[in-house]
């Protein structure tokens, strides 16, 4: 059984569907050995740069021509051509990891729904990700078998374009090893990136969904009621972002690599995520796994991420998320407690994901 995945994520910086791609390509060679099928895992990219992948497992090729990700896009808003086989050739399953499911020939479809901003929350999305409320609907009328990284959005799929739960597979995603050994970053290296000691953590983009304009203001309001509130750092594609330099209160780590960013989120008295809509929340799980506390969105799926360990606010109101700011730093947050963090992470784990996407593609 030949099986291609879309990895077009893999190129260009690692967003959360880059990490969703470069895992499912890492895990699936081994997820297939277990069940011992006669399988291969082969990968493409639609781009008109043609970017070759230079880290892809040893197991797994690179197929397809140098094509337009738009092009494409705009020829399947339209019609059922070019047919995923014309590309990359034979194949029995083709996945769709970013929303877009290509027509085939014979091949099973199976496509990703990571959340359902792009409907429930249009005026945050990009043009592009508007598409997908076209891309989605065709790809479900001509049959596909739909994946994504929570319950809670499986339900949520289901619920809103009426499939039967037997088309929808929920595959939660995981959580690097690494995040579990990780240790606070140290005084001086916090003084050389010029960040205080004690701080909150947000890590993610300047992507509206995330929400950060509520953040700060909560952040602000609950340091004009508690002075000693802990200063909050940015990490991420926001901690790169200069506009925001200059606040009280606010500091920005600038570009940090993942042994530094692990290091900074395991310091944190608390790590937030205040988004108004998430497919999953990595930021949540990695952070649980460092053994430190959270504050997210109450919504379902940061609620299902960080089940008891989550302090929970509504994401819209300054108010209600400064609260939770205040009762996370009241948190007991002895051995026991960050032990108990980390035990609930360890739930979540990649090759568990694997295997549930191939139960997908072996159901579809």
């Amino acid at each position: 059984m030949r099986i291609t995945l879309d990895a077009t994520p893999l190129l260009g910086a690692r967003t959360g569907v880059g990490q969703y791609v470069q895992h499912l390509v890492a895990e699936l060679p081994a997820a297939i050995a277990r069940r011992d099928l006669d399988a291969e895992v082969r990968a493409t990219t639609w781009t008109a740069r043609g970017s070759r992948l230079t880290d892809l497992p040893q197991e797994v090729a690179q197929v397809g021509p140098r094509v337009p990700a738009r092009l494409l896009r705009e020829l399947w808003r339209r019609g059922d051509h070019p047919r995923i086989e014309t590309l990359v050739g034979r194949t029995e399953v083709f996945h769709g990891t970013n929303f877009t499911s290509p027509p085939t020939h014979r091949a099973r479809e199976v496509v990703t729904i990571h959340d359902l901003t792009y409907v429930l929350h249009r005026s945050t999305v990009s043009s592009a990700s508007v598409l997908y409320q076209e891309l989605v609907p065709r790809a479900l009328a001509r049959g596909a078998h739909v994946v994504t990284p929570s319950h809670a959005v499986a339900a949520e799929v289901a619920a809103f374009y009426d499939l039967d739960t037997s088309r929808v597979t929920a595959t939660p995603l995981g959580v690097e090893l690494d995040w579990f050994d990780a240790t606070p970053a140290s005084p001086a290296w916090l003084s050389t990136h010029g960040l205080p000691t004690d701080y909150l953590v947000f890590v993610g983009s300047l992507d509206p969904r995330k929400n950060l304009p509520t953040l700060l203001a909560a952040h602000s309001q609950l340091r004009a009621e508690h002075p000693d509130t802990p200063a909050l750092v940015l990490a991420g594609p926001a901690g790169r972002e200069a506009s925001l330099a200059n606040r009280a209160g606010l500091h920005l780590t600038g570009w940090l690599s993942t042994p530094d960013l692990q290091a900074l989120v395991a310091g944190a008295r608390a790590l937030v995520l205040p988004s108004i809509d998430e497919g999953f929340g990595l930021p949540v799980i990695e952070a649980l796994a460092t053994g430190r506390p959270v504050v997210t969105s109450d919504i379902p799926a940061l609620r299902e991420v960080g089940g008891p360990h989550a302090v929970v606010a509504d994401a819209l109101d300054p108010a209600s998320l400064a609260t939770a700011l205040s009762d996370a730093l009241q948190l007991a947050d002895g051995p026991v407690d960050r032990a108990r963090r980390r035990e609930w992470a360890r739930r979540f784990s990649w090759s568990a994901f694997a295997d549930r996407t191939l139960d997908a593609y072996l159901a579809s």
